[in-house]
């Protein structure tokens, strides 16, 4: 809060007292238990009873879809406490983001946006202001169901490229060779040309900081959990999100939490730096 106070930002002291000074509320936090908190626990930004001043509340949190529905609900149970151009009641839009810390600095996340489509069309000029795609994706928690959906993708293919460069190099290809042939061949994917695992194949990725900055594994482990407990609420069977979740639990067991969840390349399979 100094940091931005030093730079001329407002700054309050509780998520009650934003709420209470903004038209507009986004909340970005690690969990779903966080994001509980932040709208319903002592000064939270749903404290001020039934009447709130926010005519938007937006969450770009990771969490599961139901707490996101319930939180939206609970949203939009309340009353403005003054009403602006149609809007009488107060709406939740779930809206998380892809891209990481790069994207972030860059300006380029992509929005995945649950919620009603009104309040989307109303938000979409703030999320083309920190990103550069912005995707409806229904009604509420139906963003938070594609970000669980893309971060086990992105968990999976990671895993696969790791293994097939590890693969590779006690093969006898060098990292960057196998990573020239992905990425002009059918296994090219987002892990193998922008977000590289192995140290000294690609400039300006967590692999060329000894996996600093990033996405950190043990917050990968947590959204792999979120995929898993979703697939079981609705009985779909999920084998290689539980295989994926198993080697990051053990990735962090060992010490590599904080790391960017690329390190699995090298502290989970032993793959080796390009020389």
């Amino acid at each position: 809060m100094k940091m931005f106070s030093d730079m001329g930002v407002p700054t309050k002291e509780t998520p009650f007292e934003v709420a209470e000074a903004s038209d507009v509320v986004i909340t970005m936090l690690p969990s779903s238990s966080h994001v509980l908190d932040v709208y319903n626990g002592p000064n939270g930004l749903l404290q001020g009873g039934n009447s709130v001043r926010p005519q938007l509340l937006i969450d770009s949190s990771t969490i599961d879809p139901q707490t996101s529905r319930n939180i939206s609900a609970a949203v939009s149970n309340c009353i403005l406490k003054e009403k602006k151009d149609s809007w009488e009641n107060p709406v939740m839009l779930d809206a998380p983001v892809s891209g990481g810390v790069l994207a972030a600095e860059a300006g380029t996340l992509t929005f995945m946006v649950g919620g009603s489509e009104d309040a989307y069309q109303a938000a979409k000029p703030l999320f083309l202001s920190m990103g550069k795609n912005t995707i409806y994706c229904g009604g509420a928690g139906n963003g938070a169901a594609a970000k669980i959906c893309n971060n086990l993708t992105m968990a999976v293919s990671m895993l696969g490229v790791s293994e097939a460069l590890t693969l590779g190099q006690s093969l006898g290809i060098s990292a960057s060779t196998l990573t020239k042939i992905l990425n002009s061949s059918s296994a090219r994917c987002w892990s193998s040309d922008s977000y590289n695992p192995v140290p000294g194949v690609m400039e300006g990725v967590p692999a060329s900081r000894n996996y600093g900055g990033g996405f950190a594994s043990k917050l990968m482990a947590k959204d792999l959990n979120l995929a898993l407990a979703s697939a079981k609420e609705v009985g779909v069977d999920c084998p290689l999100t539980s295989q994926a979740q198993d080697i990051y639990a053990k990735l962090c067991e060992n010490g590599h939490d904080s790391k960017d969840f690329s390190c699995v390349f090298q502290h989970y399979y032993g793959g080796k730096d390009e020389v």
